[in-house]
């Protein structure tokens, strides 16, 4: 069965985070934009894992499913949507935060944790509990090596796997320009050898990973982190395996291509640590141009933040291009919503972003049906300017201004010359 996946979300007992983000609200959105099986996130927090338990109920081996008196109060906000909210999974996932003293310097690593059921989480939130505080944020951080998680969760079940989040975030992460390692043996010692998956991240994609070569054997997986049920699917995995926990988990460990499809990605520019710079000053700078300055501000003579693509360039064997021979490929998309907002300057707006969003879900399917499966000629039926969009993103006709120091970058559909003439009729798009 092919399925969409996203398995690293949060909860609103997480920092930062929407207080929208609820089980309710996860699935509506999962079922909007066609993501079938969706990471719990925070499973740690034991007021998260209360409306976990309230919410959902077993399923198939390792997955959880909506109850149905969720799935009868959710369909009343959309009834056309009660078949695919029935079809929403979900999976026990966490994230946690390392922060430990090697060698003299401090290393702030985070870590994703996938757990097989119920009994399995609460003996991981036991063992956890004795080092950190759960209560306090649905991301917990622990005063331990990241090696030391890694070998309690797998000592409790070898059905659990841990992989490396975002593992080129500046701050927190495996290869963090400010706190990480330079290779994952660094880290974990002999103990990489149960690392099997790292996840990218929104300010890198599977091509830039690929140009260093000690990656190859992992299995690099794409999640959202989405700290809101809106943001959920800007990343995720596409498999094609039985639909079940062990089979997914076997897919990401054996890095099986032939069940493992690709992944959807960000385009990487759009992440907010993609450029060097310093936010305060609003210095963006690609890594040639850091290295001019040498690498401080020159607005401030502070240290600028070494971005994302300048730390794979340090780590980097290969010349960017590069396909490793076992690499999973990727397809990088513009959220509907957002290609909706960009082109609905070309005409007299009738209807909210929401509002189209939800016509044309009505009318062609999930989200992910309309970027990636419905023809043009389809969408361009309903609406004519939204389907060009989306052609012009398929063909990569589009500009991207980097983020930079924790500042989001921009995906420009439509140049200042279109925007400025507004295309006069849309009979004339097609």
């Amino acid at each position: 069965m092919q399925f969409i996946a996203d398995l690293h979300i949060h909860s609103k007992f997480s920092r930062a985070t929407s207080s929208k983000t609820n089980i309710p609200n996860l699935a509506l959105s999962a079922a909007f934009k066609g993501i079938k099986v969706l990471g719990t996130g925070d499973f740690t927090h034991p007021g998260w894992l209360e409306e976990i338990k309230r919410n959902l109920e077993e399923a198939e081996p390792g997955f959880l499913k909506l109850r149905p008196q969720v799935v009868n109060s959710l369909q009343k906000e959309a009834p056309f949507l009660k078949e695919k909210l029935q079809e929403v999974r979900f999976v026990f996932t966490t994230e946690v935060s390392t922060i430990f003293s090697r060698a003299g310097k401090v290393k702030k690593i985070h870590l994703l944790i996938f757990a097989p059921d119920l009994k399995t989480v609460e003996k991981i939130n036991v063992k956890l509990g004795w080092i950190g505080n759960l209560k306090a944020d649905g991301r917990p951080t622990f005063n331990t090596e990241a090696r030391e998680i890694l070998k309690t969760v797998l000592d409790i079940s070898e059905d659990c796997l841990v992989a490396c989040a975002h593992i080129w975030t500046p701050w927190f992460s495996l290869f963090g320009s400010r706190s990480g390692f330079d290779s994952i043996e660094e880290c974990f010692g002999e103990d990489s050898k149960y690392i099997y998956a790292l996840e990218t991240g929104l300010s890198s994609n599977p091509q830039m990973n690929w140009r260093v070569s000690s990656l190859d054997r992992f299995t690099l997986i794409s999640c959202s982190d989405a700290h809101s049920p809106e943001k959920i699917g800007r990343e995720a995995n596409v498999f094609n395996t039985s639909f079940d926990y062990f089979s997914m988990i076997r897919v990401v460990k054996e890095k099986d291509r032939q069940k493992f499809l690709y992944t959807i990605e960000f385009f990487p520019e759009e992440g907010k640590y993609h450029f060097d710079g310093h936010r305060l000053c609003q210095i963006r700078l690609s890594p040639k141009e850091r290295k001019k300055y040498g690498g401080i501000c020159p607005i401030c003579q502070r240290p600028l933040t070494i971005g994302v693509l300048s730390r794979v360039e340090e780590l980097a064997d290969r010349e960017n291009g590069f396909i490793p021979q076992n690499a999973i490929p990727y397809k990088s998309l513009v959220p509907l919503k957002e290609i909706i907002s960009q082109s609905s300057v070309f005409e007299e707006a009738k209807t909210s972003v929401e509002e189209e969003y939800k016509r044309l879900i009505l009318h062609l399917g999930s989200e992910f049906e309309i970027l990636i499966e419905k023809s043009i000629e389809e969408i361009a039926k309903i609406s004519p300017i939204v389907a060009q969009g989306i052609q012009r993103v398929r063909e990569g006709k589009i500009k991207l201004i980097p983020g930079f120091d924790g500042e989001y970058g921009k995906v420009i559909i439509w140049d200042k010359e279109e925007l400025e003439r507004k295309i006069p009729s849309q009979k004339q798009l097609f």
